[in-house]
């Protein structure tokens, strides 16, 4: 995977507090890790990526936006190709004060403030670039939250195994045949994933296939190809764990995303 700097360009002023700087950006390669004196909308309105900070990671399709806080930490993976289009947002006018990582929906409205935004920091309209900022600064604020968040460990082999699950959530490998790989017994892996996440090694996957489920979902991709592609027996099976974790089914939980849409 080629990892890439982050996007040049001044950051935002009192006077323009919401900038956006735009790029495409191909499959398969990472924003390394950067941290920003400003507060930044990750947000890309196609493809979709995986977005590390706080100890955690978040599958983001276009329909959300990760919010992360000034001087926190973070990196940017491409899972596909897709323009990545960060608002950058000055310190002072953060919209969910106290809070270093938010996942945030982005409904047709928020959508669209941003489409008419235009990149880099001289804007040919300038009083209406400001506008439009404060415009996207009071939507933002309104934005429901929806994450699901994938706690990450410290431990530097139960990273590994859990970065691989990261990246194939379909893997249908037990504990017992992680642990030569990783170079612990499954004894000493089952107690690291207790002891730094708080959770066993199925729960913690069953969050990773959820994030991932959640988002293909979103996408608009089948159910049962869905199941299919995270290692599930049937679409039924899929189904039942959502449910369990959500109370409600897949097509429940994603409907005011498309009535919104």
């Amino acid at each position: 995977m080629r990892t890439l700097p982050p996007t040049p360009g001044p950051g935002p002023t009192g006077e323009r507090p919401v900038c956006l700087y735009a790029r495409d950006l191909p499959a398969d390669v990472s924003v390394g890790a950067h941290s920003h004196e400003w507060g930044q909308l990750t947000y890309a309105h196609n493809g979709m990526m995986r977005v590390s900070a706080e100890n955690s990671s978040w599958i983001v399709p276009p329909q959300r936006a990760i919010w992360i806080a000034p001087h926190v930490v973070h990196e940017v993976t491409m899972l596909e190709a897709a323009c990545l289009s960060p608002l950058r947002i000055h310190a002072t006018r953060d919209p969910f004060r106290g809070e270093r990582c938010r996942v945030v929906e982005v409904g047709s409205l928020l959508r669209e403030l941003i489409a008419a935004l235009e990149p880099g920091d001289q804007p040919r309209a300038p009083e209406r670039a400001e506008l439009l900022g404060e415009l996207i600064l009071d939507e933002l604020a309104r934005a429901p939250s929806r994450p699901i968040r994938v706690p990450l460990p410290a431990d530097k082999r139960l990273r590994g195994l859990c970065q691989a699950l990261i990246d194939a959530p379909g893997d249908t490998r037990t504990l017992a045949d992680w642990a030569p790989a990783v170079g612990a017994s499954e004894r000493t892996l089952a107690r690291l994933f207790e002891r730094e996440l708080g959770m066993s090694f199925g729960q913690w996957r069953q969050q990773v296939r959820l994030a991932h489920g959640a988002s293909l979902i979103a996408r608009g991709m089948p159910l049962w190809q869905v199941a299919q592609q995270l290692g599930y027996a049937s679409q039924s099976a899929f189904t039942a764990m959502f449910r369990k974790t959500f109370g409600t089914t897949p097509s429940a939980f994603f409907a005011d995303d498309r009535i919104k849409s």
